[in-house]
């Protein structure tokens, strides 16, 4: 946004006949109609190549100055900028003049502001910084800025999220899950969206992007099943959260396909931390029969499982195989390096800040909704069985 000028409103002058001042004028319906929507055209980027109006450098180009020069009226000025009919073709041709001489320029999509705003609930979380770097890669190319918000939960103080609707981004990006009435404001000011990953069902006409949790899912633990494994418990999230209930359904199908039936006293539902994934992996361990592998919903449930096998004095991936979910960075810096299924967080996010500036932009998005592909990544905390 290097060499941007402020936005500059309307000067309120009314237009006036003879005399030492301006005279008050009757107006009609469609006249007021016709400079308010003059209204929104005057916001400028300034004169081009620094030119200033008439050697006063101290006056701002303004659809006012543009109308006063040529001596005619501001919603005259608003028809000739959006291309409609009703002024001479004298007219037009001396309004044009000016606004090529000034460097005039509207201001596109309705005078947002050219930065997309990407909006987390919570920045703790390790994926933050996966997304930040392709959501400014994108921004970059694009020549756009970005600002990082953080809103909290949905308890938070209204102003909060007033904040960014009165910023009037070029678009939003959330990776907060937008309610209904935060939805609505935004369409209301005109800003698209984008929803991240989305937690909960959208209605149809909400963009988002998210990424093949049931494949992933289904090739965690058919890796497992190919493996020689028979006991596959699963740690999953919470059963209202998309994403979880998708990677469990995607176990169970693999477990089908393998001929295996789905013991519900090897499913458990957990927060997806690592202390809540320590604790279920607990619970499953002490169990008579324990299973021989673990699959959860997550890298940090991933990691949890690494301490409470440590506790029982299991090995990994001699007596308990583990795979986990994401990818994240520290799934390699592990002891052992953990086999987790790879969602690419970078990408998801490079093609969701695509999807909201191509909104930002007036066009229209190819599809609606975008599901990134997930892969197996294989280390070395899985192996086949005991005897």
């Amino acid at each position: 946004m290097a060499g941007r000028l402020p936005l500059v409103r309307l000067h309120g002058r009314q237009e006036g006949g003879s005399g030492n001042g301006p005279r008050p004028t009757r107006r009609s319906g469609a006249d007021a109609k016709d400079r308010k929507a003059a209204l929104a055209d005057d916001a400028v980027e300034g004169p081009a190549d620094g030119e200033h109006r008439g050697g006063d450098p101290s006056r701002p180009v303004t659809i006012a100055y543009i109308a006063e020069s040529a001596g005619v009226s501001v919603p005259t000025v608003s028809k000739v900028l959006n291309g409609k009919s009703g002024v001479s073709p004298g007219t037009r041709a001396r309004v044009e003049e000016l606004i090529d001489r000034y460097g005039y320029r509207k201001l596109s999509g309705a005078n947002r502001s050219n930065v997309v705003e990407l909006v987390f609930r919570e920045l703790e979380s390790m994926w933050a910084v996966e997304i930040i770097r392709g959501v400014e890669r994108v921004a970059s190319r694009h020549r756009v800025g970005l600002m990082v918000s953080r809103f909290g939960l949905h308890d938070s103080p209204a102003p909060v999220w007033d904040d960014t609707v009165a910023r009037r981004p070029n678009c939003v990006l959330s990776v907060a899950q937008l309610s209904e009435a935060e939805r609505e404001q935004l369409k209301a000011k005109g800003i698209p969206f984008v929803v991240f990953d989305p937690t909960r069902e959208l209605p149809d006409d909400v963009p988002f992007v998210g990424a093949t949790n049931w494949s992933g899912g289904r090739a965690a633990t058919r890796h497992l099943t190919d493996l020689g494994h028979r006991r596959i418990a699963m740690i999953s999230g919470p059963s209202d959260v998309l994403c979880c209930a998708a990677r469990l359904d995607g176990y169970r199908s693999a477990l089908q396909a393998a001929g295996l039936p789905t013991d519900p006293d090897l499913v458990t539902h957990a927060p997806l931390t690592r202390e809540d994934g320590c604790a279920a992996a607990r619970d499953l361990l002490s169990r008579p029969g324990r299973p021989t592998a673990i699959f959860t919903a997550n890298d940090l449930q991933a990691i949890g499982v690494y301490q409470a096998a440590r506790e029982a004095g299991l090995r990994i991936p001699e007596d308990l195989s583990v795979v986990g979910f994401d990818d994240l960075p520290l799934a390699s810096w592990v002891d052992p390096p953990l086999t987790t299924v790879h969602q690419p967080l970078t990408e998801m996010a490079i093609a969701a800040t695509e999807l909201a500036l191509t909104l930002g932009r007036g066009e229209r998005a190819p599809q609606t909704g975008l599901e990134i592909a997930t892969t197996l990544t294989v280390r070395e905390s899985t192996a086949p069985p005991k005897d």
